[in-house]
């Protein structure tokens, strides 16, 4: 079993598999870290033909990039690397803030491609917009970055329809990451038709919505202690709206059931549907959910499919906002 490619952005083109790996949960948030179960994963991920894998240095802080530098030794050709700046933190977790001056550009490039043991990156996103900076001048300073070989491609992550044209003014963008699934479409507003006006790729991350929609996380289900689902940061998975969400993903249930599928499976065929510029990064440190994953690739939805999913699941039927503090989000 192994998947396809998908390419993304037409000006500065980047074919990548057609599902990535989100690698941020082996090392903080979502419960405890698991290097080993991570690295694991990994491996397993490029043997599938999973080759895109998505990692950012404020992850752990730092100990992220690490673990995917040590998993990608001596297969980095297989491999296309994205990673992230702008959210910046010291080694102890500390928030400093978004930074997206051009001194911090480089300086964050080059620590990252210490940590990962690599020559390039792939795909270098800005993390988080910075409000205090022309997105020109982050992007100007990221363009020297591709000039002087260190960065292949870049993405930019959570940024408005304005700045994403400003910043691809600067220098072509070939992605754009931000969340989309069955329960966050907001960017079909707006931000889809300015994508692709440009062409520029979509990396959807959270597309199971946090895990919500594979039907595993329930009241009852037992998270970790540690992890960030618990808290109100993520009020769509908590009290009420929570219960009110899972009644839509038990309807996502009944129609996978029909299909043959898992819930989890049908909600990225869903994603992989929307378009063939759009690749999801699904997340985990688990090989068997890694795999359950990679079978969603060979779900078709035929239009009655699609249809039914929108009836289920419609737009502003999800409760709760995606975050519980948007501030950081570029509107």
């Amino acid at each position: 079993m192994t998947i396809s490619t998908r390419t993304l952005g037409t000006t500065s083109p980047l074919t990548v598999s057609v599902l990535g790996l989100g690698c941020m949960g082996m090392s903080e948030f979502y419960g405890t870290p698991d290097e080993a179960g991570g690295i694991a994963t990994i491996h397993r991920a490029l043997d599938l033909g999973v080759t895109f894998l998505d990692t950012a240095d404020m992850y752990g802080p730092f100990t992220n990039e690490r673990l995917v530098g040590k998993a990608i030794a001596g297969r980095r050709d297989e491999i296309q690397l994205a990673t992230k700046f702008g959210n910046e933190r010291r080694p102890d977790g500390t928030r400093v803030g978004i930074n997206g001056s051009p001194e911090y550009v480089r300086a964050a490039c080059d620590a990252s491609l210490e940590r990962l043991g690599v020559d390039h990156i792939d795909l270098y996103y800005q993390h988080r917009v910075d409000q205090s900076v022309p997105i020109e001048e982050t992007v100007g300073a990221m363009a020297e970055l591709v000039t002087a070989g260190k960065v292949r491609h870049l993405g930019l992550s959570e940024a408005s329809a304005a700045n994403i044209r400003k910043a691809h003014a600067t220098h072509p963008i070939t992605a754009l990451q931000t969340e989309y699934s069955l329960f966050t479409r907001d960017l079909e507003d707006e931000i889809l038709p300015v994508i692709r006006e440009l062409g520029i790729g979509l990396v959807p991350y959270s597309p199971l919505g946090r895990g919500i929609l594979t039907g595993a996380i329930r009241p009852t289900t037992a998270l970790d202690e540690t992890d960030s689902r618990r808290s109100a940061y993520f009020p769509r998975l908590n009290g009420e709206a929570l219960e009110a969400n899972l009644r839509l993903v038990d309807e996502i249930g009944k129609i996978a059931a029909d299909k043959g599928c898992t819930p989890g499976q049908l909600a990225l065929a869903w994603v992989l549907a929307q378009g063939e510029d759009v690749v999801p990064i699904p997340g985990t440190k688990r090989v068997k959910y890694l795999e359950e994953n990679v079978g969603a690739a060979a779900v078709t939805l035929t239009p009655a499919d699609l249809a039914r999913l929108e009836s289920a699941v419609p737009r502003d039927a999800v409760q709760g906002a995606r975050y519980g503090d948007m501030s950081s989000i570029d509107q």
